[in-house]
């Protein structure tokens, strides 16, 4: 079992069972997608994460937060695109007045299929009010 990640054009460099490539990202709808494939010759299950990062926030805030996963199945040679969708209020948290909510700023975001593994390439956007 081993795993191709990313669009069809392009990949970054391998882990040890998979390449990772730039994402896919719909701004208008906080919407990133990510293809992943068996190039392997066994059937096997890959858990994809979504990991955001604030750059800009009022408050020091977690270098990488987990904001989304999906496990998946897949038989040699299939392939499955996998998408997460994030809403403002997916990036709320507790200011400093103790206020809850989220902040309009820069924030990076990526997908991997662990906290520590090499990720795909991090799309940076920028939320406005």
């Amino acid at each position: 079992f081993s795993l191709t990640w990313g669009p069809a054009a392009g990949h970054a460099p391998e882990r040890k069972t998979a390449a990772l490539s730039t994402l896919a990202a719909d701004f208008a709808n906080l919407t990133f997608a990510l293809n992943v494939t068996n190039t392997g010759t066994r059937a096997g299950e890959e858990v994809v994460q979504l990991y955001v990062r604030d750059l800009v926030g009022s408050v020091t805030r977690p270098v990488q937060e987990l904001k989304g996963f999906e496990k998946i199945a897949l038989q040699p040679g299939e392939s499955r695109t996998v998408s997460f969708t994030l809403r403002p209020e997916d990036l709320a948290f507790t200011r400093a007045d103790m206020s809850h909510g989220w902040e309009p700023g820069e924030y990076r975001l990526w997908i991997a299929p662990s906290s520590g593994a090499k990720a795909s390439t991090p799309v940076t956007f920028t939320l406005t009010e």
